[in-house]
């Protein structure tokens, strides 16, 4: 189970990388997460909260900009990947799978940057316009991320 929810952390962050980085570190920090006494302590801090929070924000209102980069593009590509690696470990962690929530984060964050972009051109062209396909996407990966979150408490 913990396998499943670090692979669906990945999707989270291939759709928004800022979003699955701080639902990890609210998760860690509400008790949700019971990283204590492992190497992803520091997320439970507030500062690894506040810091996520503002880059997840962040990346919700630059997505928004016309001239944001695909997500195809090799560097957010790696980012989306490398976070979603991350996020998975982080969840790994709480049941001593750390590597193995990592693979699964990272592969999970592969298929939801490519399924994502994919998706997401389908809603614009249904929608004629790519505002209303960004808030459908940010309203999945956030709700999405909160629940696997709370599904590991």
């Amino acid at each position: 189970m913990l396998y499943l929810l670090a692979l669906l952390i990945g999707v989270v962050a291939g759709l928004r990388a800022g979003t699955a980085l701080a639902v990890t570190a609210w998760g860690a920090w509400l008790g949700w997460l019971p990283v204590a006494g492992t190497w992803a302590s520091f997320m439970g801090h507030w500062i690894a909260v506040g810091i996520s929070t503002i880059l997840g924000v962040a990346e919700l209102v630059t997505d928004q900009l016309p001239s944001t980069p695909s997500r195809k593009v090799p560097q957010q590509f790696g980012a989306r990947v490398i976070i979603g690696a991350f996020c998975g470990a982080v969840l790994g962690a709480t049941g001593g799978a750390t590597i193995g929530g990592l693979i699964a984060g990272a592969i999970g964050a592969v298929i939801g940057t490519l399924g994502g972009a994919e998706f997401r051109g389908r809603l614009a062209a249904a929608f004629g316009k790519d505002p209303p396909a960004a808030f459908i996407e940010d309203a999945v990966a956030i709700i999405g991320g909160l629940l696997i979150v709370a599904a590991v408490a």
